[in-house]
């Protein structure tokens, strides 16, 4: 779109044409009724003589026999847990779960006992379908743990009962009649800043959400997509396989993320497209496969998740010869709602994260008197459109502070919006360091100290701080763990780049940083570490001229 120069930071609703108004099931008939014999699922393992694969036709008919089989044991609206790693039968259940009029709500398989019991427990799930065992964890015993210690949920289903469920199934059971705006599922929060909320998402907001991210990012109609995201998360099943079946494409789904199974995948499936985070891409630039294996199909990076730093960035457009786009969004978005062209210069990929898809609107406000501030100013971002959650799931509070009455969800992002409509991201206002009175923005400082050769992965946070309140820490991953940069050079480094109050007064140095499963680094668990003294700074004198940083 053509845009004169904004003046404030509100980027107002623009079409491109009209939103897809259907329910996941809907669009998946239509699939099977256009393109029947084109391949929709792909199970992606080493051997390729054991990749079980389904048709659109084949995966629209088991899917509606196993909704019909789901129906015989709950009614439309039950709430029921999909606890099962990444395999074919998480997708086939969860699209029989939206033919069938049930809300998915998918749990990660990493969880504990106490964190499964959690979820079933908040989101009043009538019943788990699970799987034996992932990595190594017992999930069929958790489930049997946990459906002792909750009335309402009453069954338990085995995925390896999905071929048994779809041969039994009756053919002329009626599914339900569904509308758009209906609950498709309830995504937990990810967890990295606090207790997660179950975030009801509905069908139009993720199949619009999904399909305008990936046309962006110029995935083809009818392309090949190399999925390796958690399916709990919005990341696998909402942006990579509802994206993908929006364009009806291939979905090649991965156990997990391997680096070299993932460039072997490239090279047998043809694959065009994956989203991959930033750990991701340094993984595969660095993998003795890297150069080996043809990748000559490859040809576009989705990002997002995490910062994606400056240097990655230039780094993946030249070692892959791919197109590249950034994404940002959150849970209670129904997906990304801001992102990059794969046309925009190196700068704009490099430096922002894009921005807002069709249908929606976009401002940054000031997170205290809410006032639309002028471009180039910090705030919190907001967002209205089709994509905003229904809600939390049973907390009115928490649903009435994070949406307006007036339909706004305020994310508690902060960034900027330029004059040419572009969002950079500074971090959480949560995140948010105040020194002496000053507001510092992570990302800013973290974007310096990546750059450093020495350095692998950064997180900036705040220590509390008697004279301050809060001092700037950098939490350092070094390229080289046993031997890490000294902190003197980083903040001799870093003051040629940033000015005194940013610069970071405290360096901690890890082997690995607590993660989400998508990638992002949990600042919240770093800032418990250092509370309980399970990690502390390393011990350097700064140089004497600026040690009344001011």
């Amino acid at each position: 779109m053509t845009q004169a120069p904004f003046t404030e930071s509100y980027f107002p609703k623009y079409e491109t044409g009209p939103l897809i108004e259907s329910t996941l099931g809907d669009m998946m008939l239509r699939n099977a009724a256009e393109v029947p014999d084109r391949l929709a699922l792909v199970e992606g393992i080493a051997d390729p003589a054991a990749r079980r694969r389904w048709t659109f036709a084949e995966l629209a008919h088991d899917a509606q026999m196993l909704a019909r089989a789901l129906l015989e044991q709950f009614e439309p609206g039950d709430r029921i847990g999909l606890l099962a790693p990444e395999t074919p039968e998480w997708v086939l259940f969860q699209q029989a779960l939206s033919f069938a009029g049930l809300v998915n709500v998918p749990i990660n398989p990493a969880y504990t006992a106490r964190e499964v019991e959690f979820v079933l427990a908040t989101s009043e799930a009538a019943g788990v379908i699970h799987a034996d065992e992932s990595r190594g964890k017992n999930l069929a015993a958790i489930v049997e743990t946990v459906m002792d210690r909750l009335d309402h949920l009453h069954t338990a289903i085995n995925v390896a009962e999905m071929g048994a469920m779809i041969s039994g199934a009756d053919p002329d059971r009626a599914l339900p009649d569904l509308d758009p705006g209906d609950m498709l599922q309830i995504q937990y929060t990810s967890g990295t800043t606090g207790f997660p909320k179950g975030a009801c998402l509905h069908h139009r907001g993720v199949i619009n959400a999904a399909h305008f991210i990936v046309e962006r990012a110029d995935f083809p109609v009818g392309g090949i997509w190399l999925n390796t995201m958690p399916m709990f998360h919005v990341g696998g099943s909402i942006v990579s396989e509802i994206g993908v079946y929006s364009r009806q494409g291939t979905f090649i789904l991965m156990p997990a993320f391997d680096p070299a199974l993932f460039l072997q995948l490239i090279e047998e499936e043809g694959v065009q497209s994956s989203l991959i985070v930033p750990t991701m891409i340094l993984a595969l630039l660095n993998h003795p496969d890297f150069k080996t294996r043809d990748m000559s199909t490859f040809n576009s990076i989705l990002s997002g998740a995490a910062a994606v730093p400056e240097a990655l960035v230039k780094r993946a457009k030249a070692e892959f010869g791919v197109q590249f786009a950034i994404m940002y969004g959150q849970t209670e978005s129904n997906g990304p709602f801001l992102e990059t062209f794969t046309s925009d210069s190196d700068e704009l990929q490099a430096t922002t994260i894009g921005r807002p898809i069709p249908h929606v609107e976009v401002k940054v406000v000031d997170p205290v008197t809410h006032e639309t501030l002028p471009v180039g100013a910090i705030g919190e971002w907001w967002v209205r459109g089709f994509n905003t959650m229904l809600g939390y799931y049973n907390k009115p509070e928490e649903t009435a502070a994070a949406l307006t009455p007036d339909g706004w969800l305020r994310t508690g992002d902060l960034g900027a919006m330029d004059a040419q409509g572009y969002f950079r991201i500074t971090g959480r206002l949560k995140e948010m360091i105040i020194r002496g009175g000053m507001n510092l923005y992570p990302a800013e400082i973290e974007n310096v100290i990546f750059e450093h050769e020495a350095v692998g992965q950064v997180a900036v946070i705040g220590l509390p701080d008697e004279t301050w309140g809060e001092t700037v820490c950098a939490v350092v991953q070094a390229k080289d763990i046993a031997a890490p940069p000294d902190c003197a050079a980083l903040w001799s480094y870093c003051r040629t780049r940033l000015s005194p109050q940013k610069t970071p007064e405290h360096w901690i140095f890890v082997e690995q940083f607590p993660m989400t499963p998508t990638g992002k680094i949990q600042k919240n668990v770093l800032l418990e570490m250092c509370a309980d003294g399970r990690l502390a700074p390393a011990a350097w004198s700064r140089p004497q001229r600026d040690s009344q940083i001011a």
